[in-house]
């Protein structure tokens, strides 16, 4: 039965009307929207902003946010940028129901879903296959992270918002989406989703007090066929149109042929590796289109660099939540003091 008190968006896009002021002078035709181009160096990642303690009943939480790609002047309503903002909420850990068997281990749950306005089609409210999918990644990211002896017949809840998510590539510009799907382009923006959400809930965790033996950090890295500027090269070089090169941290809006991508978990302290998922064909792009060596060792080995940027951040971050809690704590502190003193 159809809710008739809630009025529903349309799920596509919609076209804004075109009023013609005079039949005989029609409107200029509007250009087409231009894809944004990388105006970063390929050995650099995005600006991130990273909060926690941003819900009072969580036990911990956080709010991730990557810097939006550049806006090309066009005269189209069109929205060519795009960015990612992620919250997560940490619950626990908490002592498991009577009906659940003993278990020696602390007890992991994530969850991930989309927000309904978080992508271009509008989202239900019950998660799909490719939010359930996130999640798994998530879980098996976080359970390297853990120290599940410490907390015997426990279980801690991991839930992630995606309040805008990474476009698989700017509207307008490659086409529908039948024609992205067919060209091979669908899926790319969930890689920077998962890296997101992995730090995200690193924080979120740090921030509930959970031990954990150490942070973990997402990144990715992808191969990119066609550079978008010249002169960008890790090492300050001219890169030569049409060929292959690995960029850290790709934007699927910045770039027009993303060969592979490659998304981990790493913990920088113990040098490993949590969580890797790879998505396209890492053999289908060949040494001699390439000014590197390309391959599967390469491709992770520079998303290890990417985490270890984004680590940076995280840390900071956390760094600032420790100043703030013992800044708090000694204020109150000395608030009890001074009441003391008045009552004696």
């Amino acid at each position: 039965m159809a809710d008739r008190r809630r009025i529903n968006p349309p799920l596509r896009p919609t076209t804004a009307p075109i009023f013609v002021t005079s039949a005989k002078a029609p409107p200029p035709k509007a250009p087409p929207p231009k894809a944004p181009q990388r105006t970063r160096p390929s050995n650099a990642i995005r600006k991130i902003f990273l909060k926690t303690g941003l819900t009072p009943s969580a036990s911990g939480s956080s709010y991730f946010e990557l810097e939006s790609s550049p806006r090309t002047a066009t005269n189209s309503f069109l929205n060519t940028s795009s960015s990612l903002k992620i919250t997560c909420t940490v619950h626990g850990p908490r002592p498991l129901p009577r009906s659940v068997p003993f278990s020696p281990h602390l007890l992991l749950s994530a969850n991930v879903k989309f927000a309904p306005f978080a992508s271009r089609e509008r989202r239900g409210y019950i998660r799909d296959a490719s939010e359930r999918d996130l999640a798994v990644h998530v879980e098996t990211a976080l359970r390297g992270l853990l120290i599940s002896e410490r907390w015997p017949k426990s279980g801690v809840d991991v839930v992630i918002t995606v309040l805008e998510g990474e476009d698989d590539g700017p509207l307008g510009v490659h086409g529908n989406d039948s024609e992205r799907e067919e060209g091979g382009l669908s899926g790319w923006g969930m890689m920077s989703v998962l890296s997101g959400c992995i730090t995200a809930a690193s924080a979120a965790i740090a921030d509930a007090g959970i031990d954990c033996v150490d942070l973990v950090s997402g990144g990715v890295a992808g191969i990119a066929r066609q550079p978008q500027a010249p002169g960008l090269g890790p090492l300050g070089k001219e890169d030569e149109d049409g060929k292959a090169q690995i960029v850290l941290d790709p934007c699927p809006s910045e770039h027009d042929n993303l060969a592979a991508v490659c998304v981990i978990g790493y913990l920088q302290s113990r040098d490993e590796i949590t969580e890797i998922w790879t998505r396209g064909d890492v053999g289908g792009v060949s040494t001699e289109e390439s000014s590197e060596q390309l391959g599967l060792e390469n491709l992770v080995d520079r998303a290890v660099e990417a985490a270890a940027s984004s680590r940076l951040v995280l840390e900071e971050a956390l760094r600032e939540s420790v100043e703030f809690k013992l800044q708090k704590q000694a204020l109150a502190e000395a608030s009890v003091g001074v009441k003391r003193k008045e009552s004696d």
